[in-house]
């Protein structure tokens, strides 16, 4: 009887390298779950919030502001370079205040005459020889003597200013400035306040006789006083003229 001849027993080197190499990554997979191997990753660094305007940190709300317990690490920071408050938060402005027109009320005036009116008006009494500023809160701005008509050409009530010029000749060639002219004279001619007349290069009147009837319709005032009703009797201006 022949014996059967048993080819050797090759090692297969590929499967045993392929089972080795497994279980090396199953063995180093549970070593490192129980932490016998270091991890590699590095630990997550704590978020750090900077405020750059430190009105707007603190103006935060509360129900947004992280846990006040347990210790806080902060990396210190170079005070030249670190922003200051002053010069982060916006400089407060002052409310600008409108300008207030002066009041006049403190001085003394003579009281307006009956029946002049109401509102913002100027005010000629006849009798007195007097005219009143009068502004729009029923105050009296000014009050000062005047020189009206001697003539009866006048009558009283209530005008509104017309025409205004800032110089003007007379009928009888006299020159005169701030003209405010608010009604006409029978004649046709304009009455209104101007300043006191110059003829041949002298005043037709001495500012002491201010006060007495001299003119022939119109009604005459110091210069001063002229350009304060000029800058006050806008056309439309009302005027009220009292016996």
């Amino acid at each position: 009887m022949v014996g059967r001849h048993t080819a050797p027993v090759r090692p297969r080197w590929g499967r045993i390298g392929a089972l080795v190499g497994s279980l090396a990554l199953t063995l180093g997979a549970v070593l490192g779950a129980v932490g016998v191997l270091g991890s590699t990753e590095e630990p997550a660094s704590a978020e750090v919030s900077v405020a750059l305007d430190p009105a707007a940190a603190s103006s935060a709300p509360s129900s947004v502001a992280g846990p006040s317990a347990g210790p806080s690490t902060s990396a210190s920071t170079n005070p030249s370079t670190s922003p200051s408050a002053s010069a982060s938060a916006p400089a407060s402005e002052e409310p600008v205040e409108e300008p207030v027109e002066e009041e006049t009320a403190s001085v003394a005036f003579p009281a307006l005459p009956e029946g002049s009116g109401t509102g913002r008006r100027a005010v000629f009494s006849e009798s007195e020889q007097r005219v009143w500023i009068v502004g729009g809160a029923g105050r009296v701005r000014a009050s000062y003597l005047v020189s009206g008509s001697t003539l009866d050409n006048l009558d009283p009530g209530t005008y509104e200013v017309f025409s205004r010029s800032r110089d003007a000749t007379g009928i009888d060639g006299s020159t005169m400035g701030w003209f405010v002219r608010f009604t006409r004279g029978p004649s046709g001619a304009a009455i209104g306040f101007h300043d006191l007349p110059v003829f041949d290069g002298e005043r037709v009147q001495t500012l002491a006789q201010l006060g007495t009837p001299l003119s022939h319709g119109c009604i005459r005032q110091k210069r001063s006083d002229a350009r304060v009703m000029w800058d006050f009797a806008q056309l439309g201006t009302t005027v009220v003229v009292t016996a």
